[in-house]
């Protein structure tokens, strides 16, 4: 592990002040705008996340990832972007290429020794480029893989892992789900706490729209440093934009709705990041 990364620096300043930093996930470039927006007003750095799903949207990484790149760099505040949940170590090296600030790589869905490996490898890469790496310890719910939502990581494990990989942050599994559009999951604040104290490096919780803004704070609290927040944002979205397509059904021009779903974005974005922030 290194520590002279955009990321680590972030989320070792946040870890050790037991802050928790947004990072939020950029589906269209309106997320991006409204998500820095959001950042600007509450004056609070961010992350923006592009997913491997977001990739595949748009049909290549460039395109999305350059111009949100552009928006992280015009911002008034820190903003960094970061590649979310990829499995194809071909998009880590372009990830790479494209000077992204992190990568999570996820290998969740390979037994121990074969993650183990394969995170060693790209964390190498990725360091030597200056590029810092996330890791998934276990599949995070929502997804086919092994963390329902009684499943838990293992501190040991986590230990180990990181130990073994050299990552900079590592994505646990404590009782959080990804895709949940009700705010109804709970965050096992004593499992974090044992993780925190075994696991030397910042710990991610994916999944997070499924959290109230009570579980939220009590898993900062606990340990927990980037918090991951995606379907929560784009129910907002969408739910502006279907009220002014409702109100005004004569409306063609996309600017006058989508305005709608942005700016419902950035007002929770400069909430939640400072519900976050303690």
């Amino acid at each position: 592990m290194i520590t002279d990364l955009a990321l680590t620096g972030l989320l070792d300043a946040a870890r050790t002040a037991h802050r928790g930093v947004g990072a939020f996930n950029v589906v269209l470039l309106e997320h991006a705008e409204a998500i820095v927006a959001g950042a600007e007003s509450g004056g609070l750095p961010v992350i923006l996340q592009i997913s491997e799903n977001c990739v595949r949207y748009h049909g290549g990484l460039a395109p999305i990832t350059t111009a949100t790149q552009a928006i992280a760099r015009a911002a008034r505040v820190e903003v960094l972007v970061h590649l979310d949940h990829i499995e194809d170590r071909d998009l880590v090296l372009a990830g790479v290429d494209l000077g992204v600030d992190s990568i999570m790589y996820d290998g969740s869905h390979l037994d121990f020794a074969a993650n183990v490996n394969a995170t060693r490898e790209l964390a190498a890469t990725c360091h030597a480029a200056g590029v810092a790496i996330e890791a998934e310890l276990g599949e995070v719910g929502g997804k086919d893989g092994v963390h329902a939502p009684g499943v838990r990581t293992d501190p040991g494990d986590a230990a180990a892992f990181v130990a073994d990989t050299g990552v900079d942050a590592l994505a646990v599994a404590v009782g959080t789900s990804h895709a949940m559009q009700t705010r109804e999951a709970s965050v096992d604040r004593a499992l974090v706490e044992q993780l925190r104290a075994a696991v030397p490096v910042p710990l991610v919780l994916h999944g997070s729209s499924g959290l109230s803004d009570e579980e939220l704070s009590g898993a900062v609290r606990a340990g927990m440093t980037k918090i991951n927040i995606s379907t929560h944002l784009n129910g907002l979205f969408t739910r502006a934009l279907r009220e002014v397509l409702e109100e005004r059904p004569d409306v063609v021009d996309p600017r006058k709705y989508v305005t709608a779903g942005r700016d419902a974005i950035a007002t929770e974005t400069a909430r939640l990041l400072t519900l976050l922030h303690g």
